[in-house]
This record gives C-alpha cells, sequence and structure tokens, in this order.
C-alpha cells in the first residue's frame, strides 16, 4: 500500500512539474504569490479596469508569451498564454493600434517597415495547434492603426531554408 501511494505522489509531482506556467496561476492570487510561482515579469502594462497585465515572454527564439491580468487590487483574474490563433484573432482591423497589440501580446520579436506599403510590421513567432511553427504579423499605417494581419511559417524552422554544407 505504501508503495503505490509513494507511486502515485511521484507521478503527481511530475505532473505538477510538467504545467504550463499559466497554468500554475490560480484566480486569487496575489502579486507576490505570482511572482513566486513564475519570477519577475519582463513586461507590464495597464489594463482599462485599472489592473494589470503581466507578461513573461519567450520570444526572440522562443513561441510562448504568458500572460497574467490583474485586478485593480492585485489579484489574478485570468492567465494565459496569448501567443495562438484564438488570440491572435481578437485583434481588429481598422479598430486596434499599435498600443492594444502591445497589450495584449507584448514586445514582438522583429519589426520591420515596408515603404512601398508605408506599413510598420510587427511580428510574433507562435506554435500553431502545437504543432507548426510560425509566425503572425500585424501590419499598421503611419497613424499606428492596424490595417492587416497576416501568418506565415517560421523560416527559421523551414528545413529549405537552412544552410547545407
Amino acid at each position: 500500500m505504501n508503495k503505490r501511494f509513494g507511486i502515485a505522489c511521484a507521478a503527481a509531482l511530475v505532473l505538477a512539474a510538467c504545467a504550463q506556467p499559466e497554468q500554475r496561476v490560480q484566480p486569487g492570487m496575489d502579486r507576490q504569490a505570482i511572482i513566486a510561482t513564475l519570477g519577475q515579469p519582463k513586461e507590464t502594462y495597464d489594463l482599462p479596469n485599472g489592473g494589470k497585465r503581466l507578461m513573461w515572454p519567450t520570444q526572440p527564439m522562443g513561441s510562448t508569451t504568458t500572460a497574467v491580468d490583474l485586478d485593480a487590487s492585485g489579484k489574478v483574474v485570468d492567465s494565459r498564454q496569448v501567443l495562438q490563433d484564438a488570440e491572435f484573432y481578437k485583434a481588429e482591423v481598422n479598430k486596434w493600434t499599435r498600443n492594444d497589440v502591445m497589450v495584449a501580446f507584448g514586445r514582438p520579436f522583429e519589426t520591420a517597415y515596408f515603404k512601398r506599403m508605408d506599413r510598420e510590421v510587427w511580428s510574433y513567432r507562435y506554435m500553431e495547434n502545437n504543432i507548426d511553427h510560425m509566425i503572425f504579423n500585424f501590419y499598421f499605417d503611419p497613424q499606428g492603426v492596424l490595417r492587416q494581419t497576416q501568418k506565415q511559417p517560421d523560416p527559421k524552422y523551414d528545413p529549405s531554408q537552412r544552410n547545407v554544407l
């Protein structure tokens, strides 16, 4: 009986260690408990309701960003991995601005300017369906309004793009 209990405890510990960062944060936790769990956030943004969004990105080479939303009193109301299709598709073309994208997804891993289009592009690495390495691009006009989005395969993971000796 003790052996089975020990095996069950060990299995539970292994599964807990495999939990994604956003799964280790529970609603109602305070900021100190979150930092004890995930470490200091790399980015912090103000939310319209007086709360804060704390972010732990793995960019430029990684493909995840954990976001934890706190209410005005500093308690967790939501935690999730934001670099994914379901989150990207919330961005509203012709309505969102650079600031909206920054608060939603954090700093991009890369920015570029396309002169002929007169568009600034922010790019985010992510995993589509936890299978394909992709890049999601946000195109902004000179006033900073989102005008277009696009996703593409990440050339970093395309074997045909690698130099062969």
